[in-house]
């Protein structure tokens, strides 16, 4: 009885060893449903970013006045009535150049 009893309690070790560390087992479950979980917050990334380049999309094909303001800001482009300004800051070494010589004055 007790060698039935010892060779049980044996296997019991064994298939406990197997169920928390071998493969399949709950470390592997627990490490896959943790990269599931990424894999699927990823997607769902995707996802609201599709939609969102969808809607760009729609909204260029249906708006002339979209498409118009897209290639102003990105394009640089000007109706030819129009005349273009540009602002440039002065470099950064001559605005306390320039703040010293006002207050002489």
């Amino acid at each position: 009885m007790r060698v039935v009893s010892l060779i049980l309690f044996v296997l019991l070790i064994l298939l406990q060893f197997k169920l928390w560390f071998g493969e399949g087992g709950f470390r592997e479950v627990a490490r896959l449903e943790t990269r599931v979980e990424g894999q699927r917050q990823q997607n769902e990334d995707l996802l609201q970013r599709n939609a969102e380049l969808q809607a760009e999309v729609e909204d260029l094909r249906e708006r002339l006045d979209a498409v118009e303001e897209r290639a102003r800001s990105e394009l640089g482009l000007i109706k030819p009535a129009e005349q273009f300004y540009q602002v440039v800051p002065p470099p950064p070494g001559n605005q306390q150049t320039a703040k010293n010589d006002g207050e002489g004055s």
